[in-house]
């Protein structure tokens, strides 16, 4: 057996509750249908996960997720970046099973965000609060959506990126979606589709930005010596990065630059491949710009060259250079929140051969060897990024 500082770490379990329109369960139990699925898909009871990771429930996160999935976790992490949150503990995750602080770590999260919308026990965020460095904004308006529309702009000035090439980023997704029978959204658009929609905040149109549905996610990490007794093929981890950049906008240096600049610089270079190894990308959507930009930062493309890269159809599962969000996105498919988990989800499902219709083929129609998974937290905030093999 390896020593507990050598250890390899792999994804062993993965899977959705239900999602898109769930009006009948809590976000209690969407985790925990998650979790189940999560377990059952690697073959491994419950008795095994010495760690949670989990964030954005209740008062104190991971102590009442483990109770209510009757888990006592040795090793808990709750760390919350917004978006970014799934990949970062991912990393956490990683670092403390190869160091033997943990052996099997279960990172699960739930949201009935759009429910809580219709039933009126919750209303849309507008901003995240008027605390801190944020009491210097909010009193101007400076809403979430204002935040990336202003990146957006900032892009389109400095480079000459075409609002057509942000709405072929929403085409495309929805493209990939049609092919995912637990898309919420399936039917095609156009690029004058999304340009004609009802403005959100400018340049931003309604197919600029993502849905909003119910759901939840789980991914089980395990270490390598726990592979053998699972029934799925291993997803290996590689290697991972982490970044926070600002919380007020005018702490950001340059908006055109995201924090997946720095994380994903990391994931490569721990991971020991370069960017144009890559079969395919799930990156965080929550409006089309953060496509584009998180694109040029991972290095899949020049600094400005964002537009014309998107341009092509490269995201495409059929025909696309680059596949990204294969699953069609936080665009088309969900956006229940804190979307980073499902990012994690549909990377390893690609890497193991289950994307069905959606299924990214490379080189003589083999299955991909590489994916990297990046989100991105707050307004830009935040990043992680986590690269992923198979065998």
């Amino acid at each position: 057996m390896a020593t507990a500082s050598s250890r390899k770490v792999a994804v062993v379990g993965v899977a959705l509750s239900s999602c898109g329109r769930v009006d009948d369960a809590t976000p209690y139990a969407l985790h925990a249908q998650a979790a189940r699925r999560a377990l059952a898909d690697a073959g491994l009871d419950r008795v095994h996960v010495d760690g949670l990771a989990s964030a954005g429930l209740g008062t104190l996160a991971p102590v009442e997720v483990a109770e209510y999935l009757g888990l006592r976790p040795t090793w808990v992490d709750s760390t919350s970046v917004g978006g970014s949150t799934w990949e970062v503990m991912a990393a956490h995750a990683a670092d403390a099973i190869a160091a033997g602080h943990a052996n099997a770590v279960l990172l699960v999260y739930g949201s009935t965000a759009r429910a809580d919308i219709r039933a009126g026990r919750r209303t849309g965020n507008l901003s995240f609060g008027a605390r801190g460095p944020l009491q210097f904004e909010v009193p101007y308006g400076h809403t979430l959506v204002a935040k990336y529309a202003m990146t957006a702009r900032r892009h389109m000035i400095e480079y000459g990126t075409r609002i057509e090439q942000l709405a072929e980023v929403a085409v495309q997704a929805r493209a990939n979606a049609a092919l995912n029978p637990e898309a919420m959204f399936r039917d095609p658009i156009t690029v004058d589709d999304v340009l004609s929609g009802p403005m959100i905040a400018d340049p931003f149109t309604k197919l600029h930005c993502c849905i909003r549905s119910d759901g939840g996610a789980a991914v089980l990490l395990a270490a390598e010596e726990y592979v053998r007794d699972c029934r799925t093929a291993p997803v290996w981890i590689l290697g991972t990065g982490e970044h926070v950049s600002h919380a007020a906008m005018s702490e950001w240096p340059d908006f055109t630059v995201s924090p997946a600049a720095v994380s994903g610089r990391l994931a490569f270079q721990r991971a020991g491949v370069r960017p144009e190894e890559i079969d395919f990308a799930e990156v965080y959507d929550a409006f089309t710009y953060m496509t584009l930009v998180t694109l040029e930062d991972l290095g899949f493309c020049g600094k400005g060259e964002g537009g014309a890269f998107v341009d092509k159809g490269r995201l495409l599962v059929r025909g696309g250079d680059l596949p990204v969000n294969t699953d069609g996105g936080g665009l088309s498919a969900q956006h229940p929140g804190m979307r980073g988990l499902f990012l994690l989800v549909e990377a390893v499902r690609q890497l193991r051969g289950e994307g069905g219709d959606r299924q990214v083929r490379v080189e003589h129609g083999e299955l991909p060897r590489l994916g990297v998974a990046s989100g991105t937290g707050g307004w830009f905030c935040s990043a992680g990024t986590v690269v992923l093999a198979r065998d």
